[in-house]
Parts: C-alpha cells; sequence; structure tokens
C-alpha cells in the first residue's frame, strides 16, 4: 500500500482541494487534523468498521475508488497508511500518541477540527457509541476532553464549556492522547 499512498502533506492539499471543488463530492474531513481525528476514532472507538464504510464519507469518494489505481486511491492509501500508524503507536507505545492539532503560528494549539473529525466517525455509528454518550453512567466523562470542542448540526456547542464558574474548554485538549488510549483499552 505504501507504494501507491499520496505523503501525508499531499493528502493534506487533495483534500483542501477537494473541499474547494465546485463539481466533486465534498469530504467530511476537510483537513489533515480533522482526518486525524477522525482516523483515531475508527482506530479506538468501541467497534470495529469496514474500511469504505468509513474512508469514503472522509474523503468524498466511492467506494469503487478502491479499486482503482488513481489519486483518490492514492489518497485512500495515505488514509489507511495513518491508520496503520496510529494503531501501531497505540498498542505498542501509547504514551506517545499525539493528536495532529491545528497550532497557530505563535504556538497556541486550536484542537477543534482534530475533535470535529473525531465526532464525524462517532456520529457514523452513534447508536454504538451511545454508551460512552448516556450521562447516567462514568464513561461519557472519558469523551469530555474531545466533545467540549465539538458543536452539533445547529452549531451548538456539544457539551456546556464550563463547570460552575470555571472554563473546561481552555485546557481540555491536553487531556485527549490520554482519552484515545483509555478508549482504546475500554
Amino acid at each position: 500500500m505504501a507504494d501507491y499512498a499520496m505523503s501525508f502533506e499531499r493528502l493534506g492539499q487533495w483534500i483542501s482541494e477537494r473541499a474547494r471543488s465546485p463539481t466533486l463530492r465534498h469530504p467530511r474531513a476537510t483537513s489533515l487534523s480533522m482526518l486525524d481525528g477522525a482516523v483515531a476514532a475508527v482506530v479506538a472507538g468501541p467497534v470495529s468498521m469496514a474500511s469504505e464504510e468509513w474512508v469514503c464519507p472522509l474523503l468524498g469518494v466511492d467506494p469503487d475508488a478502491f479499486n482503482h489505481d488513481t489519486e483518490e486511491f492514492s489518497a485512500i492509501a495515505a488514509t489507511l497508511m495513518r491508520h496503520n500508524a496510529i494503531g501501531e503507536t497505540l498498542s505498542t507505545r501509547p504514551e506517545s500518541f499525539e493528536p495532529l492539532f491545528v497550532r497557530s503560528p505563535d504556538g497556541e494549539v486550536d484542537p477543534q477540527p482534530w475533535c470535529t473529525g473525531f465526532y464525524a466517525v462517532m456520529k457514523l455509528r452513534l447508536l454504538v457509541w451511545s454508551r460512552l454518550l448516556s450521562p447516567n453512567g462514568t464513561e461519557h466523562l472519558m469523551l469530555r476532553p474531545i466533545l467540549v470542542h465539538c458543536i452539533d448540526d445547529a452549531g451548538r456547542p456539544l457539551l456546556r464549556r464550563t463547570l460552575g464558574t470555571q472554563p473546561i474548554v481552555q485546557n481540555a485538549w491536553r487531556d485527549i492522547p490520554a482519552t484515545v488510549e483509555a478508549l482504546r483499552q475500554f
């Protein structure tokens, strides 16, 4: 597969171009950070998913793209290589897992695109994730560092962003690597 995969940097350009295209189906992942979050959800999530089920909507390609030596297949191969890399890291060196967050020129972290990608995969199989979403159990706390950065389809925050008077969004991103590792073990 490595022979067919475009570079990760090229994949980012490809996703961006596709998202802006007036004629091509738009990908749900519109940046590398968003794609990275989505792939992490597939790897760490509570259910195995066929590649076509998650790759096609994330990249905005048809399942038939898996069968042809095209630029779309090259993007698929790069995405699956990222999947394998995240899986390998979480299996062998989970403490070294680092989400691909967007960073501003001054080093500020913006976890929202990564978290949005993670949530996009959750929405593909929301029923399977429901045990982790129910406020009646403690499991829902596991996803808080991710979901606090997400918005629903109407543009509203998924979770309250304050606890009492304290903002919980500000440093929640720091807990995301441990959250992904815990989800993988769940």
